[in-house]
């Protein structure tokens, strides 16, 4: 990302003064130019910040910036101007200059206007090139991340979507199960045809096969006309059963029936009809632990798992976190049209280390929440109803001691590594490099833990 300031002014002794203050204050690349014209040139070069004298000759400060935001509407332009002239300066203000200094220069003033500058232009470059990738991806997948897992979860759906197999999906509460079965059938061969999905338990039983399989008129009391059933409905398509482990055993039994036959038939029917659906279920439940005690059946179960799929808890793919958080961010601002609104640095930390026991369901709420209730144009941890982790104390340590072993060295190794690592950084201030020599570890590797945590190096640096 460009860092580079450009500093625009007729007067030559100006220039050279604030290169050497800025280069030696801020650790940044600096350019100069002697007049407007001169400086929209070096513009094409890639620059992260402008600062420009207002009254210059041919082109002056105000249409030098009239002509930027023509080109570039998020490149921060600081205008420099007389004390008197500080109306002007305002009406810059209104043209959208991001800030103005008076001349003499306030040094400390000067650095940390320009300092804040580069910081929003970086947070901008970011956001943009998070949104670039979003949309690739978007073109190829329905889901977003970059981990080994999402990776492995997306390369299983494409080669399962190209047969017509039926498939199981596990996985936790919020993990995107349906985003999964949606996926498939977008992939397959029936991807024109109907998808219906059904949340099985959302469905009084009494109901529910009805609702599945149909009936004529007089199947029962209250059937006064002959209704489709919703394996009629997704003809050609893709039926997605949704917490499948919690339907009746004999209902178990007329599924299995159907499965096994490709056949149905509607209650009160005699006949049956061939049937030419896909079928993908789907279950938070351990399945194999209902059939070892007799609550779900284990043929029904084999023929269901015929290509296990299973998507991962968001604690198993916490580097993706910060992806996943910049495409809820997109999406929502989009969706709900507030004005454009960003994330800081120790916001993007903050998600990335939070338990999600509710998974991407939950983050996507609280990301949603935020949208809706913040009212700045960064999104910061403020705008969350969460918290770093506490440190636990000997009370907490002794319920931790009598919890699972795995679980619970998981969650303390992620908490000190997160605190390791940032640590690490603030000493160093950021340098990667020299952080990796101290920590005894492969400079890939410690950028790989910064990425899980959702740490960046930018953050500690001066």
């Amino acid at each position: 990302m460009n860092q580079t300031v450009l500093i625009v002014d007729d007067n030559p002794d100006v220039p050279r003064f604030l290169q050497r203050l800025i280069e030696g204050e801020l650790s940044v690349e600096t350019r100069s130019a002697g007049s407007a014209y001169a400086a929209l040139r070096i513009l094409d070069e890639g620059i992260g910040c402008v600062l420009t004298d207002m009254k210059m000759p041919g082109m002056d400060g105000m249409e030098f910036l009239r002509t930027i935001r023509q080109r570039n509407t998020s490149l921060p332009l600081i205008i420099m101007t007389a004390y008197g002239a500080i109306e002007t300066a305002v009406e810059s203000m209104k043209e959208g200059a991001y800030d103005f200094i008076t001349k003499p220069f306030d040094e400390e003033r000067l650095l940390h206007t320009v300092r804040r500058a580069l910081e929003q232009q970086r947070l901008l470059q970011r956001n943009e090139d998070l949104e670039r990738r979003i949309s690739q991806k978007e073109q190829e997948t329905l889901f977003v991340g970059e981990s080994p897992r999402i990776k492995e979860l997306i390369e299983t759906i494409k080669l399962v979507a190209r047969t017509d197999i039926t498939v199981l999906i596990t996985g936790e509460t919020g993990t995107g199960k349906e985003l999964a079965a949606r996926m498939i059938h977008s992939l397959s061969s029936r991807a024109g045809k109907p998808f219906v999905a059904v949340n099985c338990p959302a469905i009084p039983e009494s109901i529910l096969e009805s609702e599945l399989f149909g009936y004529l008129k007089g199947a029962f009391t209250g059937a006064n006309t002959d209704r489709e059933g919703l394996f009629q409905a997704a003809e050609g398509g893709t039926l997605f059963l949704d917490e499948i482990g919690g339907i009746s055993s004999s209902l178990q039994a007329k599924l299995l029936r159907v499965l096994e036959e490709r056949q149905l038939k509607p209650l009160g029917n005699t006949t049956t009809r061939s049937l030419d659906v896909r079928v993908i279920a789907a279950t938070n439940k351990d399945l194999e632990r209902s059939v070892a005690k007799g609550l779900f059946r284990a043929d029904l179960y084999y023929r269901l798992n015929v290509v296990p799929v299973r998507t991962p808890p968001l604690r198993d793919i916490s580097e993706d976190i910060p992806l996943i958080a910049f495409y809820f961010l997109s999406l929502f601002c989009r969706g709900l049209k507030p004005e454009q609104k960003r994330f800081r640095d120790d916001t993007i930390r903050l998600l990335a280390t939070h338990q999600w026991k509710g998974n991407v369901r939950e983050l996507q709420n609280a990301i949603k929440r935020a949208v809706v209730f913040s009212k700045g144009e960064f999104l910061t941890p403020a705008d969350f109803e969460i918290s770093a982790p506490p440190v636990p104390d000997r009370e907490e340590e002794s319920e931790t001691y009598g919890s699972d072993y795995k679980k619970e060295r998981k969650k303390v190794m992620a908490s000190f590594n997160a605190a390791y690592i940032t640590r690490l950084l603030r000493r160093v201030e950021g340098n990667v490099t020299l952080a990796a020599v101290i920590a005894g570890l492969e400079r890939q590797s410690l950028q790989h833990l910064m990425r899980r945590y959702g740490i960046l190096s930018t953050t500690f640096k001066k």
